[in-house]
Formats: structure tokens, sequence, C-alpha cells
């Protein structure tokens, strides 16, 4: 992978083009270039059949240069860096920094081309492409430019081993927010290659994995656990509980602000892996707000204008008024 500085100081991972798929892709442009040339050359010549031996040599070199030379400048100037072979194989040409070329680094790629690739056969490119460490001929390197590869195969991600059944739930109650993350990557990339390791190396490299997490999480691995079967139940959880966060599926109501799950009251309880359906979790029995006791009723003395709360309770208002 070439190392390339962009003006921000940013390092690109461009993967340079090697000598086998360039010869390919400038093979394709010959030959669609020839074609061409000796097409317009037949049509031109037997236009102009009348001329001189001059004006026939004249408009064979203006054609030659025309086409072997100006094609692939104009061709390349136009796709910003493609030409018919290059997309074919699935390469561009770009700068040094990575951005698209311009015309200034068509030409000169394009003049020194015709020199280095079609009057010498190739043989000065592929010298000069073997000896330059990220392929670059006599023309990408006067013009400051390099060919590089945009079809990169992508591996598709592998899963980490799920740990044991019986480790499911232990680690419920371990906060693992401030494990970090270089941390978990080295601890995953570890999962994956246990088995590619050598015996001793692989648990030495897990005891100290485990370490390092267990210092973070602030419990210390539980005792006769191996260190790589308390790696994977860490993984699984952590796992899960951005599962649970993201789909919102199965999260439990005591979960704090980091993901975490506090350990249950009871001494030696822990929480299990998943609900069982035969025996659902018992959620204490709902009691339904009593109604506030009604106030006792006082004895009240009616009074003059009947406003008194013994009037509205002994039945509505009539307006009698009795007499004093």
């Amino acid at each position: 992978m070439s190392q390339l500085v962009t003006g921000d100081a940013v390092v690109l991972g461009l993967r340079p083009a090697r000598l086998p798929s360039r010869a390919l892709a400038v093979f394709i442009d010959l030959v669609v270039l020839w074609g061409v040339y000796l097409a317009l050359s037949v049509a031109v010549l037997s236009a102009t059949g009348s001329l001189d031996d001059a004006a026939t040599a004249a408009i064979a070199v203006a054609l030659l240069v025309l086409v072997l030379m100006g094609g692939p400048v104009a061709v390349e100037t136009l796709s910003h860096g493609r030409s018919l072979g290059k997309m074919a194989c699935g390469l561009r040409v770009v700068r040094e920094d990575g951005g698209p070329i311009r015309f200034r680094h068509a030409l000169v790629r394009g003049a020194l081309g015709f020199v280095e690739i079609q009057m010498t056969v190739g043989v000065v490119a592929c010298i000069a492409s073997l000896v330059s460490a990220r392929g670059r001929r006599l023309g990408d390197v006067f013009a400051g430019t390099l060919v590089v590869r945009e079809r990169i195969p992508v591996s598709r991600p592998v899963p980490v081993p799920p740990p044991p059944p019986w480790v499911a739930g232990h680690f419920a109650g371990l906060d693992l927010s401030r494990v970090p993350d270089g941390l978990w990557l080295a601890v995953r990339q570890y999962l994956l290659r246990a088995d590619q390791l050598d015996p001793q190396v692989g648990w030495s490299m897990a005891q100290r994995l485990a370490a390092d997490v267990a210092g973070f999480t602030g419990a210390p691995v539980p005792e006769g656990m191996p260190p790589a079967v308390y790696l994977s139940g860490v993984v699984a959880e952590r796992q899960g509980r951005d599962a649970r966060r993201a789909f919102g599926e199965g999260v439990r109501p005591e979960t704090d602000r980091n993901g975490a799950v506090p350990p249950p009251a009871g001494p030696g309880s822990a929480w299990p892996a998943s609900p069982s359906p035969a025996a659902p979790h018992a959620s204490p029995p709902s009691v339904p707000p009593s109604a506030p006791p009604a106030p006792a009723p006082s004895p009240q003395r009616p009074s003059a204008g009947g406003n008194g709360a013994g009037g509205e309770a002994e039945g509505p208002r009539t307006g009698f008024v009795p007499p004093a």
C-alpha cells in the first residue's frame, strides 16, 4: 500500500498498479489507437490521392501525432485518468497527492509514453516500472502521477467465535464503558486467530489481554475460568449490549447510562442468560391506587343564605329562607 500524503497531512491508502495489469491496459489502448490510426490513414489518403508526395507525407505525420500522441492525452484529460484499457483493468491515473490529473499531467505522460512505449516497444517503460517501488514509468515520474487500482477486493468480516453456553450471563454486571477501543480490537484479533497460535503463546496472550480487560472493568477474572473463555464471554456481552442499544430489544430496565447492569441484590445470584418461557420473570403485584377517604360530615348550622356545606349535602336549594 502506498503511503501518499495530501496537502492536509492525510495519509492515503492507495494501491499502486503493478506491471502485469498496466501492461494489459497499455496493450488494449495500443490496439484501439492503432486501429483508429490505420482506419483514418486509409480514409484520408484515399481521399487525397491526387496530392503530391510531400503533402501525403505531411498528412501522415499529422495523423501520427494527432492520433497516437494526442489521442491518449485527450482521453486521459477528459476521463480524469481512465483510458479504455484502464477502465477494463480497473486502473486510474492520479496525482501523487491522490487528486485527479489535468491536461499538463496527461500531456507529459502522453509525450513520454510515445517514446518509452511505442518507439521502444515498451522496453524502457517495463524497466522503469520494475525499478520503481510504486511501478511508475518515466512519464509518471516527470508528470508527478501514479497509476492506482480502483477495484480492491474487500473481505467479508469474520464473526468472533461465541463463548460456551455456561458463560452466558456471568458478565452482565461488568462496567465495560472504560475499556478502550484499541483493547477491544486486540481481543477480537486474538479470538479470531487463537486456533492458529502456538498453545503456550496463545495462553500467555490470553492471560495478558484478560488482565488488561479486568483492570479496566474493575472486577477480577473469575477463579478457575480460562482466560480465552473469559475474553470470549466479555466480547459477547459487549456485542449484546450494543445490539440492545441499537435495536432496543431485550434491554433490562435496570441498565445504567453506560449500558452496564448492576449485580443482583441477593448473594450468589446472577442474571439468567435469557428469560425462560416456562418461568417468566415475576414482577411485583401492582396495587391499584386507593381512593382518598371521604371527609367525615360535620354538623353544620343552616345559614341564612343557604350557602353552607350542610345545605349542599342535604339536598338541592329551594330558595326558601326560614323565618328568624
